[in-house]
């Protein structure tokens, strides 16, 4: 779409002036920031709004500006608290992930997007469930289909090995774990697909918060990726972009 065809349909009023700008710098300027409503054209994955360190009315206007230009709004570490107001104050299909704290909103127009691949989001246990959440959230916005496998952390090796069939079912897993981290070295190792590693801010002591967990997949014997601590979303749209490559390739 050229300049001439943007001003005409600003003028029919077909685009708002947001959807123009977006379309011209690709960001939309709000009173609460810019928003960035190119990254998925420009990168492949959604914008995420996170909202620590926001009031309830910048994350709304962030929101409405990533339903208007993009049709999609997904706002990360969000309280159920704020997420509650948040639905009442956006048009479109709203969706709160409470384990996960993201909350994902979609215009009445939008179309999801599916790819051809699958990722498998696996935890140690129940207290790794937030992060892992959020990876999910993220990668089956991107369009890949989730499989979610829980609880099959090392100190009870049985519980991997039963779960071996669905964990090679998937294209690509992201692998959260907390305490030492051991659980993606030992899953990078008896599977084929690319391995990401969620180090989780679960265990106590010398090396909690994390840490050991951080060292422990920096250090794998097996290989995979790994990326920051607690940092799900991130895991989530690297899984993704490869999940998307994947499908790319199949077509």
């Amino acid at each position: 779409m050229g300049l001439r065809d943007i001003l005409e349909d600003v003028s029919s009023g077909e685009l708002s002036s947001e959807e123009a700008q977006a379309r011209l710098a690709g960001y939309a300027t709000t009173d609460a920031g810019r928003f960035d409503a190119a990254r998925e054209q420009r990168r492949g994955v959604p914008e995420g709004i996170f909202a620590p360190g926001k009031t309830t009315d910048e994350i709304a206007t962030l929101v409405r500006a990533a339903l208007s230009t993009t049709g999609r709004a997904v706002v990360t570490r969000v309280t159920s608290e704020a997420a509650t107001t948040l639905e009442g104050h956006v048009e479109g299909e709203t969706t709160y992930h409470e384990r996960a704290r993201c909350l994902v909103a979609h215009a009445p127009e939008f179309e999801e997007h599916e790819i051809d691949a699958g990722v498998g989001v696996v935890t140690g246990g129940t207290a790794d469930g937030e992060p892992a959440g959020e990876a999910a959230v993220v990668a089956a916005e991107i369009g890949a289909s989730v499989e979610r496998i829980e609880d099959v952390g090392v100190a009870n090796l049985s519980r991997v090995v039963d779960q071996l069939p669905a964990l090679r079912e998937q294209d690509v897993l992201v692998v959260a774990a907390g305490r030492e981290g051991a659980l993606p070295t030992v899953v990078a190792g008896l599977v084929s697909a690319p391995v990401i590693g969620l180090p989780v801010s679960s265990g106590y002591g010398y090396g909690g918060n994390g840490e050991a967990a951080l060292m422990g997949m920096l250090q794998s014997c097996s290989v995979l990726s790994v990326v920051n601590i607690d940092a799900g979303f991130v895991a989530g749209t690297q899984a993704g972009l490869i999940a998307t490559a994947i499908a790319d390739g199949r077509r």
